[in-house]
């Protein structure tokens, strides 16, 4: 059976990447099987996402030489990046989208493992071990930002956690925390960004009469709700719904727009250029 490896390259944009690239492999006897590439010709940037087969499994170490060795000085390539991700769950109340992801993890269909859920409320303890996944409680109340994420930290740092996912985690990481796992955080938002940043954007959306409402997941930055966007959907709405109307359909979007993200980062089809990101889907 031929041996799959996976490559992902994103370097400064040149002349003649895809012959370089595909020189390399056909140098180690590897048939590229799928390849989609793009080039940000404003920040002059080239991603790539390499499929290929051989019938030996190739030397990592070596491939990976060789490919920084034939593209721009400072290109950033892996090969092989774990095919299982390790995730952490954080959380404040709502289950909609914790259910969905441990749902999920349980019939194998995530893409990834969840290591542990960590909630700043108790309230979800008793569905998290239903799945057998450690739940921890960290209250942020009797103490400052520094205390209370020192304590996530600790507690992540048992498990090592390749992604943070915030399924509605109600509460503001500070940038020293963001920094720690810079492109590591996916964030669902409840509305169809830049519309409606911040808190309560069901109600703001209601009282502007919107026909639209949605749901965004995106990479979380120093900036709130601002990182860059990995997936988005609507709905539409009219004038016959309430603010809990909008509430009870946001819901369902959230959790179809959390899991597309997920999904397609796990499946290592995400890169981030500046403030966009460039998806394979």
């Amino acid at each position: 059976m031929d041996h799959k490896t996976l490559i992902l390259v994103q370097c400064r944009d040149a002349v003649g990447l895809v012959s370089k690239i595909a020189h390399v492999l056909a140098a180690c006897n590897m048939n590229i099987t799928a390849m989609r590439e793009f080039v940000d010709e404003g920040e002059q940037q080239f991603f790539a996402r390499i499929a290929c087969a051989g019938i030996d499994a190739p030397d990592e170490n070596k491939l990976l030489r060789e490919l920084e060795e034939a593209l721009p000085q400072g290109a950033n390539v892996l090969v092989n990046p774990r095919p299982e991700k390790k995730v952490a769950v954080l959380v404040t109340r709502e289950y909609h989208c914790l259910g969905d992801i441990l749902t999920r993890h349980f019939f194998q269909t995530l893409g990834a493992t969840v290591c542990c859920v960590i909630g700043n409320h108790d309230h979800l303890r008793a569905f998290t071990e239903q799945f057998s996944i450690p739940f921890h409680y960290i209250s942020h109340e009797g103490q400052n930002q520094e205390e209370f994420e020192a304590s996530i930290l600790e507690t992540l740092g048992q498990y090592e956690p390749d992604y943070l996912v915030l399924a509605k985690f109600m509460r503001i990481l500070s940038p020293e925390f963001v920094a720690g796992y810079r492109e590591r955080i996916i964030n669902i938002h409840h509305s169809f960004l830049p519309a409606f940043m911040g808190a309560h954007p069901y109600r703001r959306a209601f009282e502007r009469g919107v026909k639209l409402i949605g749901a965004t997941a995106h990479f979380v930055t120093t900036d709130l709700d601002q990182g860059p966007i990995i997936a988005q959907q609507t709905t539409p709405v009219n004038h016959n719904f309430s603010v809990k109307d909008m509430v009870v359909a946001g819901k369902g979007i959230e959790k179809a727009v959390l899991n597309r993200a997920l999904q397609l980062v796990f499946q290592d089809r995400v890169f981030v250029s500046g403030n966009k990101t460039v998806v394979f889907e």
